[in-house]
């Protein structure tokens, strides 16, 4: 089957066909980091790594490549705020970024690039618009003129008050045209800047991946994707920037988005007490659980996210371990290729909902399998279809070990009760055997023994 991705820029699901099939390409828009990411900032990290791990499997060569924003003025501001550098506090934010996006078993991108490793490249797009008749300076500023790129706007559709609506956060008397937004500007001795030909300063947003991308994947590559919020401007401004740069028609040939998180069909807001940060959430729930709900909605639509939903997905993911658990002493099968009907619903468009039905459904024939042989082929088949849903990647004892932060008797507390149970049924005081039973019970903790082993999980 082929692979097919619904494409923002053409507003229709179209086959997946590279521009090199020996070496497909793939940039995601990243974080900017001042703070610990929220959910929201999660949810393109794991749909588009399902995507990525679709990708390997099909394609020789893949290069992933997922940016790190660390130039932006709420970076500047939260570093006044609190009185850390912005070197310290873009370097502890971003390390915290990836250690989240790993705990949600996020593959690491193929290359990660910080902003500020490539405003040397930024600086020489700028000069390429300028040459071209794209941008003008203007008062220490560069900007990006709009009505030079005859075609602007065909990612978003915006109509031209549409367009001038959204770049009115950037009014200024020096603007040729309302619509015009901003490659450089100055910056004042207590900003971060750098060299220009325009003076001291720094880039705007934009630009930046624009740099990034074009730097490490060519100046037209195959996906660009990240949130539905992205579509405008800053990827629709990215296009002009590229293009427009080096005279190509196409920046990237498939643009893909995902939907925004919702909690309770309510957008998600601190004020509103619904907004998550993944730190905050991973104290609470392991990071399969987080994966599973943001892959339970496709990845084009809405998803509510609650807490509720992350103990559903919870019990879910105790079942599918469960079946594994229960076929532990099964055969090691070499690894089995993904299951058809999941592989054929992740080549839809990333239909993740079919394709985790699809993974119940082995779990119940995996139940179900009576010889050693079918145990042994239901579990390949099962840790397969997880692998390419980047789930089921913990060691099914470890998952049942796994416990929230502060919560509950220690794994070395209830190894010691077992310990101590195990000697009183040796020497026949089941009654105290019965009572250590019964006190790691009423923690959450249920034992099960088989033959001379006994084996715990947290309820």
């Amino acid at each position: 089957m082929s692979l097919v991705v619904y494409n923002t820029l053409t507003r229709r699901k179209e086959d997946f066909a590279p521009l090199d099939p020996a070496h497909v390409r793939m940039y995601v828009c990243g974080p900017t980091v001042y703070d610990n990411v929220h959910i929201g900032n999660a949810r393109p990290v794991v749909v588009f790594d399902v995507l990525y791990r679709l990708l390997k499997r099909r394609y020789p060569r893949v290069t992933y490549v997922r940016n790190i924003t660390d130039i932006d003025d709420r970076i500047i501001v939260r570093s006044r705020e609190s009185g850390e550098s912005i070197d310290a506090l873009t370097r502890r934010t971003g390390d915290a970024y990836q250690r989240d996006m790993a705990r949600l078993r996020a593959l690491p991108p193929d290359v990660e690039p910080r902003a500020t490793q490539y405003v040397a490249q930024m600086i020489a797009i700028i000069e390429r618009l300028i040459a071209r008749g794209h941008a003008y300076a203007a008062e220490g500023n560069v900007l990006f003129h709009v009505p030079s790129m005859a075609d602007y706007g065909q990612l978003s559709r915006h109509s031209r008050d549409e367009l001038v609506a959204g770049a009115r956060v950037d009014v200024a008397p020096y603007k040729k045209d309302p619509a015009d937004f901003v490659l450089w500007k100055p910056s004042t001795p207590d900003q971060p800047g750098w060299e220009s030909p325009w003076g001291r300063g720094r880039p705007g947003w934009h630009i930046e991946c624009s740099a990034m991308s074009g730097q490490l994947l060519g100046e037209t590559f195959d996906i660009h994707a990240g949130g539905i919020d992205l579509i405008f401007p800053h990827h629709e401004n990215e296009i002009a920037q590229s293009r427009c740069a080096f005279g190509t028609p196409l920046m990237a040939r498939y643009w893909m988005h995902n939907g925004f998180i919702v909690a309770k069909s309510e957008k998600m807001s601190k004020s509103l007490g619904n907004f998550f940060t993944v730190n905050e959430l991973l104290e609470e729930f392991p990071g399969e659980a987080i994966r599973l709900l943001l892959l339970t909605a496709h990845y084009r639509q809405p998803l509510d996210f609650t807490k509720d939903g992350l103990r559903t997905v919870k019990n879910q993911l105790d079942r599918l371990y469960q079946a594994l658990r229960n076929t532990a002493d099964a055969p090691t099968a070499p690894a089995a290729d993904v299951p058809a009907d999941v592989a054929a619903a992740l080549e839809d468009d990333l239909n993740t909902p079919l394709a985790l039905s699809h993974l119940h459904e082995l779990a119940t024939a995996l139940n179900r399998a009576g010889s050693a042989a079918e145990k042994s082929a239901g579990r390949a088949a099962l840790l397969a279809a997880g692998t390419a849903l980047g789930l089921l990647q913990d060691d099914a004892e470890a998952w049942f070990r796994w416990a929230p932060a502060d919560s509950g008797p220690s794994e070395a507390q209830i190894e010691a009760a077992i310990a101590a149970r195990r000697a009183a049924r040796q020497a026949k005081d089941f009654a105290a055997a019965d009572r250590i039973r019964k006190e790691l019970a009423e923690q959450g903790i249920l034992l099960e023994d088989k033959g001379t082993e006994t084996i715990w999980k947290r309820g």
